[in-house]
């Protein structure tokens, strides 16, 4: 007969034997853990969303949100934000799967036009590496460059420019009697200005710019004050009485538009130099030979 103390039922575990058992293999996955530098799996990337079984994930949607310009990313967020640039996203997919269907992307003239693309990254990442100064315009350069632009630029002081031509000097000093008494400049000028290219606008000559003027009336707008009228100016065309106001804001804002217009212009024209230079030092260590068909196009376009 078995003593009580020795007797075990079948139905229960020895747990202390497997208790060490557990604990042992721990140890050892441990240690193979550390000697094989085994590491968690990687976790998945979240996925936003599932277009017949093509995945849009996170990572995914942030690069290509990301990769839109300043004004783009305005724009959607004005719009819905970054959930209509998601639906853009599926939607775009959606042609795309639709295009394959069609076996658009084994198209060869697809093909051809994926290399040209291709050909025009790799020549912009050379030109980037070759032009590797910053291209920029001095102070002096975009002065001398506005200074030939003169004539699209508002000239200082910045004002807007009434004028009425009269024949002689004394019907111009009892107009100018007349506007300080409170007189309509602009009915006088339509009524009586014999100045052709304003008299129709009731004198206007728009906003101020160089070369507007005739030379005595250019030298007198510096020191007119805004609504006050000149005394008459003498000119081979007869006798000018003038007038300048503030310009609206608009005209001002397009002034400051067309600068910023002209600035581009001057720094592409580095740019295009810049390149030239790239260019010649290329066909300087090249050897160009022309064949007899470029002919073809070199009849019309003079000696390449």
């Amino acid at each position: 007969m078995l003593r009580p103390d020795r007797m075990t039922s079948p139905q229960t575990p020895d747990i202390s034997h497997w208790r060490a058992r557990l604990t042992g293999a721990a140890l050892g996955l441990c240690a193979l853990t550390a000697l094989t530098g085994c590491t968690e799996p990687p976790q998945e990337e979240p996925v936003i969303a599932m277009i017949n079984g093509r995945s849009i994930t996170q990572a995914e949607f942030d690069i290509r949100w990301e990769e839109l310009s300043q004004a783009t990313r305005a724009r959607y967020e004005k719009e819905g934000g970054k959930r209509r640039f998601l639906d853009e996203l599926i939607m775009r997919e959606l042609l795309m799967q639709e295009a394959r269907k069609q076996g658009l992307d084994q198209s060869d003239d697809i093909r051809e036009k994926t290399l040209r693309y291709r050909e025009q990254l790799i020549l912009d990442e050379l030109l980037k590496d070759r032009i590797k100064t910053k291209v920029e315009v001095t102070k002096e350069e975009l002065d001398a460059y506005l200074e030939r632009h003169a004539n699209q630029l508002l000239a200082n002081p910045k004002v807007q420019v009434s004028v009425m031509l009269l024949p002689n000097v004394y019907a111009a000093k009892d107009l100018k009697r007349q506007v300080e008494g409170g007189g309509n400049f602009t009915r006088f000028a339509l009524r009586y200005s014999i100045d052709e290219r304003s008299r129709a606008k009731g004198g206007d000559l728009g906003p101020y710019r160089k070369g507007l003027l005739e030379p005595e009336l250019e030298a007198l707008i510096p020191s007119l004050h805004p609504g006050v009228v000149s005394d008459p100016v003498k000119t081979d065309k007869g006798y000018y009485l003038m007038k300048v106001s503030p310009l609206e804001p608009e005209i001002l804002q397009a002034d400051q538009a067309t600068r910023e217009r002209l600035r581009q212009e001057l720094l592409a024209e580095k740019r295009r130099k810049r390149l030239d230079d790239v260019f010649a030092e290329l066909r300087t260590g090249a050897t160009i030979r022309m064949a007899d068909a470029a002919r073809y196009v070199t009849d019309e376009a003079g000696r390449p």
